[in-house]
């Protein structure tokens, strides 16, 4: 399975949008101060994250996040689910 997860960081008020095989080991290393992207906002809250059988899907996902309409998405997720992200 390949995975595309936001990330939350309350001390930075900042999210992070990736894509992973292994998300469980992709939280640790954020975490651990591994990613140089990430390592100012310890601790990343896993708050939401989608399961693709395709590499290129998951990829696809992940790229539109990042766009305009993406975040418009996110925005959306979480308006009614009292999440932050």
């Amino acid at each position: 399975m390949y995975y595309v997860y936001i990330l939350f960081s309350k001390k930075l008020n900042k999210r992070y949008i990736g894509s992973t095989n292994d998300l469980r080991q992709r939280l640790i290393y954020h975490n651990n101060g591994k990613s140089p992207y990430t390592s100012k906002g310890i601790p990343w809250l896993l708050v939401y994250y989608e399961a693709f059988t395709l590499k290129r899907d998951s990829l696809k996902e992940e790229r539109f996040l990042k766009t305009g309409k993406g975040r418009e998405r996110i925005k959306y997720l979480f308006s009614n689910s009292g999440r932050v992200a």
